[in-house]
């Protein structure tokens, strides 16, 4: 059997728009969260008749949706949660993520043929944990990210055949355990395990000496201070096929607070690469598939624990992002050698510009003359939201998005 078959795609949605882009760019399945009870506390989520909508939507595409309850809560809010995971259901979600084991009986208790997968947050990293959690009810394990493809693979031989594996593949990393991190909480009153964290392992850091207050010294020479707990971010796009060796069910995409874009790019890239795997099974990926990963906004990459202690994981430069491609359009429709398209970013005539669908190789187009809505030529798109044409030969699926490299000018 060819071991790339089962594998799934879980893309994130942090709100309706990331939800739809994670279905049309590949996502056999989707994480969300509702109002409460989940790990990202600042995007959107979904309100219960959101979160219906949405779950009847993926369904009629074959898609799951999977709801995180993966904080953990405090006394005062046990009480809410026979509610929610009730209304969880009324919803039809695929499974319930959860951290917690008091959550975990909870459901049990409720709903005892909910399919509950066990959140990274709980820190599975051996056989005996994983096991115990499937003779709880465990469907199952999202591994802690600490964990080698050797220490995934003895896991795998020693659970129960049924028992599913998921592990990150790809995203920011934090550099506390499975992010149980009390920086935040400490530095300004927003707990991480509560979905609120502010990051400060990504902010620049100096050293000062008691007796010279306001005198600040860099941990090393860099005059833009240290970040010395800053992570690189995770990309395993060359590795699927280790990661289908050792056992993995599912390639989890980290990203709920990211943007519509981030979610199309590398759900689409992770997408394509599982079918090339399929259908290619002893060859390499082509390196433009690869690349698509850094068309995205990211921090430099690495592979985080997979093979062994992340030698070369932490960046201290700086705690921003690269970005190398701006949106600039998405396509409405494409019409008798007519691309119809709604701005997103200022952009001229005459510039060169990429153009991807879900499934294929990127276009690359150079429209030396753009019409306006009323058919008048401009020479550039440069209002929010205007609605634009330019004439091509190729036609795109609606929803295509229009990029450029921010680095040709």
């Amino acid at each position: 059997m060819n071991k790339f078959n089962n594998l799934e795609v879980l893309a994130p949605a942090g709100d309706s728009e990331r939800f739809y882009s994670a279905i049309n760019y590949g996502a056999d399945a989707v994480y969300l969260g509702a109002k409460s009870f989940g790990m990202r506390a600042s995007p959107d989520n979904f309100t219960f008749d959101e979160l219906k909508t949405a779950v009847d939507y993926a369904h009629s595409k074959n898609v799951k949706v999977y709801l995180t309850c993966n904080t953990l809560p405090r006394n005062s809010e046990i009480p809410e949660f026979q509610s929610f995971i009730k209304n969880a259901e009324a919803c039809n979600v695929d499974a319930v993520i959860v951290a917690d084991l008091g959550l975990l009986s909870l459901v049990k208790q409720y709903l005892p043929d909910m399919e509950v997968h066990m959140s990274t947050q709980t820190g599975i990293v051996n056989y005996a944990t994983a096991n115990q959690l499937y003779n709880m009810g465990v469907k199952r394990a999202v591994l802690a990210r600490e964990l080698s493809l050797d220490e995934i693979a003895e896991i795998r031989a020693k659970i129960p055949k049924d028992m599913e594996i998921e592990v990150f593949v790809h995203g920011a990393m934090c550099v506390s355990f499975s992010g149980r991190c009390l920086l935040s909480s400490y530095l300004v009153n927003r707990d991480a395990n509560r979905g609120e964290c502010a990051q400060p392992c990504r902010w620049g850091y100096h050293l000062m000496e008691e007796k010279r207050e306001g005198q600040y010294f860099p941990i090393f020479e860099d005059e833009k201070g240290t970040y010395i707990l800053n992570a690189k971010d995770l990309c395993m796009i060359n590795h699927i096929e280790k990661l289908a060796d050792a056992g993995v069910t599912s390639l989890k995409i980290e990203g709920r607070a990211k943007s519509a874009y981030y979610v199309s790019v590398v759900t689409n890239v992770y997408r394509m690469a599982v079918d090339w795997h399929k259908a290619h099974p002893t060859e390499q990926l082509p390196e433009w598939i690869a690349q698509e990963v850094f068309k995205v906004s990211h921090r430099k990459y690495c592979t985080g624990f997979f093979f062994g202690h992340p030698k070369d994981c932490q960046y201290y430069e700086t705690g921003g992002y690269i970005r190398n491609y701006d949106v600039v359009a998405v396509i409405d429709k494409c019409e008798n050698g007519v691309v119809y398209a709604t701005q997103r970013n200022r952009f001229f005539a005459g510039d060169e510009l990429e153009i991807f669908s879900p499934g294929s190789k990127p276009v690359i187009v150079k429209p030396e003359k753009i019409y306006n809505d009323n058919g008048e030529e401009i020479v550039s798109v440069n209002h929010a939201m205007m609605r634009f044409s330019f004439e091509c030969n190729t036609d795109f699926p609606v929803n295509s998005i229009i990029r450029k490299n921010l680095s040709v000018k």
